[in-house]
């Protein structure tokens, strides 16, 4: 008799160190659609110059046996140094940067402002009807920014992906 385990989703970040060469994201990227897996973020720069070797930042979705696959199957690739889980083998921090702008007069354009003093969002660019914030944090953080500018008028949102980093001794 089989038993089916309804396993549930969960949100992982995985940090993959590679070759920095000319189609390795987009064998990584591939791995991932060709297999039908979701990525809800990703980052990628170079890390080590003389060492020519990058990091990509793929936060995505998964049961724990798919994710384990997708570790699995990235660390078969022939570029890729080394395969971490932020989410489980780490205390990890993460954190993303986004640009928003909002475009409003009055009171709406007045709570704006006091709203982004609450997140800490920096004006970085301002009009006599727009703003344009930046703002750093959990992308948790990012997510109810952004929900709160909407009825204030939010016109356009640029997110930076996820950025992140074991805490303590230990290095990718």
């Amino acid at each position: 008799m089989n038993i089916v385990r309804n396993q549930a989703h969960e949100r992982h970040c995985v940090a993959v160190l590679v070759d920095n060469e000319a189609g390795v994201l987009a064998r990584v990227i591939g791995l991932f659609s060709g297999r039908g897996y979701n990525i809800e973020s990703l980052t990628v720069a170079e890390v080590d110059h003389e060492g020519h070797t990058s990091r990509i930042t793929i936060v995505t979705n998964g049961t724990p046996m798919v994710v384990e696959q997708i570790k699995a199957q990235l660390d078969r690739l022939v570029p890729v140094h080394k395969v971490v889980d932020l989410t489980v083998d780490f205390d990890s921090v993460e954190r993303e940067m986004a640009l928003v702008k909002v475009c409003g007069a009055g009171e709406k354009r007045v709570e704006a402002l006091r709203l982004s003093e609450v997140f800490r969002a920096r004006v970085i660019d301002t009009t006599l009807t727009s703003f344009v914030f930046e703002l750093t944090g959990a992308p948790s953080k990012i997510d109810a920014f952004v929900t709160l500018m909407r009825p204030l008028g939010l016109v356009d949102v640029s997110r930076t992906g996820v950025a992140a980093i074991a805490r303590g001794v230990e290095g990718l």
